[in-house]
């Protein structure tokens, strides 16, 4: 059985009811007659002691509801007073609601039923206060009457006990509940971050599998011909001098297919492009456009505006490759004697600028919007990324090709 004191009673419930059972006998006190011999100042004496008593409870229960032992002392004083009252007119017999009221608010279980017992035998008392007891009869009927009081209230506080631990009980239950949902929740968490999780492993072994499928194609197709075209101009070079105004070409044509290989080697493998390892996206243009104006002897400026700051990895892949593809489609069409890269460094996007002033030409007649495969490659690496690309050109006046990215930082992951 639960020692705790029983929750919080309502504060008008042990101040309000309490006072005006005492306001109202001490009035009828000071209003009734007094017999002869008979002096009310007794009676006021007892009922100024029960109004401080309980006026010394009202203030002090806060910090008494946390000791029982001292709500014990509390009641049982409230109790003797009455007692005292009792004796002296029965008809303070209506003032023991009251301690009723106390001892079932403040006073814990189980020391609440001989409590609420003590009452009844007070109360019991007063209600038994006109019967005769000179003889056996009367005796038995004031014992009747008390042992039904404490019958009474007895039962009444048994009863309420059980309502409480009912109470309790459903509490706990719900408790319990909430817990178990919580815990619910949390196992549904964490099953849909595991399925997740395999989701990205089957997604992860189904690349894989298609790398390695990709990685025979290569090996047996592209990179077996450039390891060739790389053999064959060695074997020539063996052969024969190159002549002076072959060697430049030459020797780019062997640059070109080394890098080729390699970065076919690369992408099979899912790494980063090699100027793109171990430096930003500013320094790997730059490396890119020093080796484009070495093969094809056309200086090229890099600019770089804007607060230089890390990308995620795809967004500086899609970037660059863009450039590799803008510049190699100068080489091939645009016959231009300047060319310029520009990356910005823009509030909410990353944008790279291509230009030249070659010869350029009508998109619209260009069939730009089908275009050849490196287009085509290109913009969809742009809008993958939630991008834009965008071909500005007409015949005579060059051409400028924009990529425009969204900046998304680079996570720990990226790097």
């Amino acid at each position: 059985m639960s020692s705790q004191p029983p929750e919080q009673p309502p504060a008008l419930l042990v101040t309000a009811v309490p006072y005006t059972l005492l306001a109202g006998l001490t009035i009828f006190t000071l209003l009734d007659e007094p017999e002869p011999g008979d002096s009310p100042t007794v009676v006021l004496a007892l009922c100024a002691a029960a109004a401080a008593w309980m006026l010394v409870m009202f203030t002090l229960r806060p910090a008494w509801r946390r000791r029982p032992a001292l709500m014990g002392v509390f009641f049982t004083g409230l109790l003797v007073i009455t007692a005292l009252l009792v004796a002296h007119d029965p008809a303070f017999g209506l003032l023991t609601p009251a301690p009723y009221i106390y001892a079932f608010t403040v006073v814990p279980w189980p020391w609440r039923l001989p409590a609420v017992s003590a009452t009844a035998v007070v109360a019991g008392s007063a209600q038994a206060s006109g019967v005769p007891t000179a003889t056996g009869g009367g005796v038995v009927l004031v014992g009747v009457i008390i042992a039904v009081n404490i019958g009474l209230m007895g039962g009444t506080a048994w009863v309420l006990w059980l309502a409480e631990q009912e109470r309790a009980q459903r509490e706990r239950a719900v408790a319990e509940l909430s817990r178990a949902n919580r815990l619910l929740e949390a196992s549904l968490a964490e099953n849909a971050g595991l399925q997740a999780q395999l989701l990205a492993q089957a997604r992860e072994a189904g690349v894989l599998d298609e790398r390695q499928r990709m990685a025979r194609e290569i090996h047996d197709t592209l990179a077996q011909g450039l390891t060739g075209i790389i053999a064959q101009l060695q074997a020539a070079e063996q052969m024969h001098e190159v002549p002076a105004p072959w060697r430049r070409p030459f020797e780019a044509v062997k640059g070109l297919a080394r890098e080729s290989l390699a970065e076919a080697r690369r992408s099979v493998d899912a790494l980063r492009p090699e100027p793109l390892e171990n430096g930003r996206l500013s320094e790997a243009l730059a490396e890119v456009v020093r080796r484009w104006s070495k093969v094809n002897g056309l200086a090229v400026q890099v600019t770089t505006t804007g607060t230089v700051r890390p990308m995620a990895a795809e967004a500086e892949f899609a970037l660059l490759r863009a450039a590799q593809e803008a510049l190699a489609n100068v080489a091939k069409h645009a016959e231009a004697s300047r060319a310029g890269v520009t990356l910005s460094y823009l509030e909410g996007e990353v944008a790279l600028d291509v230009r030249d002033d070659g010869r350029g030409f009508d998109p619209a007649e260009a069939g730009f919007e089908s275009g050849g495969f490196g287009l085509t490659i290109m913009r969809q690496r742009v809008e993958d990324l939630g991008g834009t690309l965008r071909i500005e050109s007409r015949p005579g006046a060059g051409t400028g090709v924009s990529a425009c990215v969204p900046a998304r930082e680079a996570t720990v992951s990226d790097r």
